[in-house]
């Protein structure tokens, strides 16, 4: 007999917004101690603990199978029979990939998951079950914010209706500096999801950290495009809003396009240009026929 895990590990970045946790690593141990005595009801779930490379090393004999997430965070385990299906499981997650950190950059965390045991359903000649995990929000942006990444997420609205606009181009920028944070596209559902890490800030810029924020994150203003088209640029001022300063690394962002005053400007300068080009013709046919009509 053998066992198969199916499943999906997977973050919160507000309350509407999932993150997959793609080529994060999921290892099972068997438990150091086998008993269910501290084990509450179906499991046992904590905020996830970081573990010391220590801590990882001693474990390691107790492996019992590993696993790469795909890119929607899912996975599929299996391992032989080398323990009851009434045991508990260990399991824990090993991170080193993350959206907006740099690429090549070295260094993976462990971090404890959960303890607990499946519910276990035979299948021929294998036992069956299903895991799966959310982290929440709050513990998420702790990780993110340690590997020095951060994720903006939230919809592109019309100021009036309200409504979600879909297939626009979302571009953040560091209001320290003027520079571009990051680039994000909204789905069909008008949502879009951003990501930038300390790759994208100047060299040599320290961003301050006020008074009971553990982040260090940048003040952030918008800029949307259709079709690479500019649609809406909020002020510099925008980024002083109180959501808008330092954001964590986890953050969720609205952003309302207003008519604009620059285009509206554009669109009126193009039409007075239009009209002043039919009165050259004209003035240039009036002319053409007084040269006709000259006597030399």
């Amino acid at each position: 007999m053998s066992y198969l895990l199916i499943g999906n590990i997977s973050a919160l970045i507000c309350d509407d917004c999932i993150e997959p946790l793609a080529k994060a690593t999921l290892r099972i141990y068997l438990p150091e101690d086998h008993h269910l005595d501290n084990l509450p009801g179906n499991g046992f779930f904590s905020p996830l603990k970081q573990l010391s490379p220590d801590e990882v090393n001693g474990k390691a004999e107790r492996l019992l199978a590993e696993t790469v997430l795909d890119e929607r965070g899912d996975y599929r385990l299996t391992w032989e029979q080398l323990h009851l299906f009434t045991e508990p499981l260990e399991l824990d997650l090993r991170v080193e990939e993350m959206p907006g950190r740099a690429p090549g950059t070295r260094g993976a965390t462990q971090y404890h998951l959960s303890k607990l045991v499946p519910h276990w359903k035979r299948s021929r000649d294998k036992y069956v079950a299903a895991f799966a995990y959310v982290i929440p929000s709050e513990h998420w942006s702790q990780i993110r914010g340690s590997y020095g990444t951060w994720v903006i997420s939230g919809a592109v609205r019309q100021h009036t209706s309200m409504v979600s606009i879909p297939h626009l181009k979302v571009e953040a920028y560091n209001a320290q500096s003027g520079k571009l944070l990051g680039t994000a596209y909204t789905n069909g559902q008008g949502r879009y999801k951003l990501h930038f890490g300390l790759k994208d800030m100047p060299v040599g810029v320290l961003l301050p950290v006020r008074q009971g924020q553990y982040h260090k994150g940048p003040d952030v203003y918008f800029k949307i495009y259709r079709n690479d088209q500019l649609l809406w640029e909020e002020d510099i001022q925008t980024a002083q809003y109180p959501e808008r300063r330092a954001i964590a690394p986890c953050t969720l962002l609205n952003i309302t396009v207003q008519p604009s005053a620059v285009k509206r400007t554009a669109n009126h300068l193009a039409q007075w240009l239009g009209g002043w080009s039919v009165v050259s013709t004209q003035g240039k046919t009036y002319l053409n026929e007084l040269q006709l009509s000259a006597p030399f």
